[in-house]
């Protein structure tokens, strides 16, 4: 935007100097022509009166100026007389047969800008008639002045005016730059705040300064945030108390069944204490994973740099005995072990977890579940991948819903939650997880995240 802004202010006094400049220009370019103009036809109607004088004393003069032209000015003086001669003691000038002697000859003024004969050069040639009292024509005198010096000093004015205007533009640029960043502060402090609110910091303000539209928005976000920040506090208030208030009566209930269980001696009464409390372990599961989707939900934390392979050797050395007793081998393929990605304080931890759990119990037999990681642009990827029967392209956009659990051996026993919760886990931190099929046959749980 700072930059957009300066654009056009140095567009604007780029138009202002045209519109100034140019014209003035153009004008001081016709005057400098006008004025040698007639300063050529005042030196040459000054030859044309002594000419006209007929006399030895003015003809002297008239040498002398001529001379005086020729060595003190790049012009050159020709005087001719009305037969077309020499006029003593200057010399036959040349080209007496040209358009300009013609016209003066005949009585009228001549000046065109063009080729000098006398000089070989472009320039001025003008011409005037030599008259006598009576009117009759005795001579012409014909100057030539070249374009040459009109041309040198026009380009010193327009050389001039240009770097005067570059000038003006670059100051121009420099008080455009004051004037933007000025302007586009209280922007840059709002997008300071965002920055926050993006990385969890909730108590981040807005400074309301600036004009007044600046300032209402200022105002509004601060009032949103008040907002959200009480609504999130009130969130995770509610988190912790029903983890209290639910998990307490469940943990009770299902000792209460196990003592019950213990002193039961009906095999049909035991199998009905089981399934009860069989289903009391499902409903601690649910409720322990709403819980920590609802806490993942609520909090917002600020990403930091995580060496994956450190996070994935973790996980294994946390899932090699369930692993080793469902007959199921974990490897790993570690691209490059310093690989980090920006991830909440045991974001990743969690989605490893409920990945592998996954991958776990739906891998058949001498199955093998591997992790790989690697580096695409901007992105750290990593891929689960397991050996188990897949899932069909059209559940696979299901698998993240709440409390979905697939067809067959995927989710026989799970709350359905694992997956939403690795959803939201991965959104808070920037990135993203799809399901693909795997070159295996089974599943690929492929997850980005961005690079720290």
């Amino acid at each position: 935007m700072i930059r957009q802004l300066v654009a056009s202010y140095v567009l604007l006094v780029a138009v202002a100097l045209l519109g100034l400049t140019v014209p003035v220009a153009f004008t001081l370019t016709k005057q400098v022509y006008g004025d040698a103009e007639n300063l050529a036809r005042r030196e040459a109607q000054t030859a044309a009166l002594l000419l006209a004088a007929d006399d030895a004393l003015s003809r002297q003069a008239l040498a002398r100026l001529s001379g005086a032209y020729q060595t003190q000015t790049p012009a050159k003086m020709d005087v001719l007389s009305a037969g077309r001669a020499a006029i003593n003691p200057l010399p036959l000038p040349a080209a007496v047969d040209d358009e300009a002697f013609s016209a003066a000859l005949a009585g009228r003024e001549y000046l065109r800008w063009e080729r000098a004969p006398a000089l070989g050069a472009d320039g001025l040639v003008i011409a005037v008639p030599a008259t006598s009292a009576n009117g009759t024509v005795l001579g012409a005198v014909r100057i030539s002045y070249p374009s040459a010096p009109l041309r040198e000093r026009l380009g010193q004015i327009w050389g001039f005016r240009a770097v005067l205007a570059l000038a003006v533009l670059i100051v121009a640029a420099m008080v455009g730059m004051l004037f933007a960043r000025g302007l586009t502060r209280p922007l840059r402090q709002l997008n300071d705040m965002a920055s926050r609110l993006r990385d969890g910091d909730l108590t981040a303000r807005a400074e309301e300064t600036g004009p007044p539209e600046i300032r209402t928005l200022a105002s509004t976000l601060n009032t949103a945030t008040e907002t959200i920040d009480t609504l999130v506090g009130s969130q995770r208030a509610f988190i912790g108390d029903a983890s209290h208030q639910l998990r307490t009566p469940l943990t009770a209930l299902r000792l209460s069944l196990d003592n019950i269980a213990d002193g039961v001696d009906d095999p049909y009464l035991r199998e009905d204490v089981e399934h009860a409390t069989a289903e009391v372990v499902r409903m601690s599961r649910l409720v322990n994973g709403l819980l920590v989707l609802a806490r993942a939900e609520a909090t917002v934390t600020s990403p930091e740099p995580v060496r994956i392979g450190d996070v994935v050797a973790d996980r294994f050395n946390t899932w090699r005995a369930a692993a080793e007793e469902s007959g199921v081998t974990l490897d790993q393929d570690i691209a490059d072990q310093k690989l980090c990605a920006l991830a909440s304080p045991g974001h990743l931890e969690q989605v490893l977890d409920n990945v592998l759990s996954n991958a776990l119990e739906v891998s058949p037999d001498h199955g093998t579940v591997t992790v790989r990681t690697h580096r695409e642009a901007t992105k750290a990827v990593i891929e689960v991948i397991d050996q188990g029967p897949g899932l069909p392209a059209a559940d696979r956009h299901r698998a993240f819903d709440r409390f979905w659990r697939g067809p067959g051996l995927t989710g026989r026993s799970g709350s359905g939650l694992g997956l939403a919760i690795v959803k939201q886990l991965v959104s808070d931190d920037g990135g993203a997880v799809t399901l693909d099929e795997a070159e295996t046959g089974g599943l690929c749980v492929r997850i980005t995240l961005r690079l720290a």
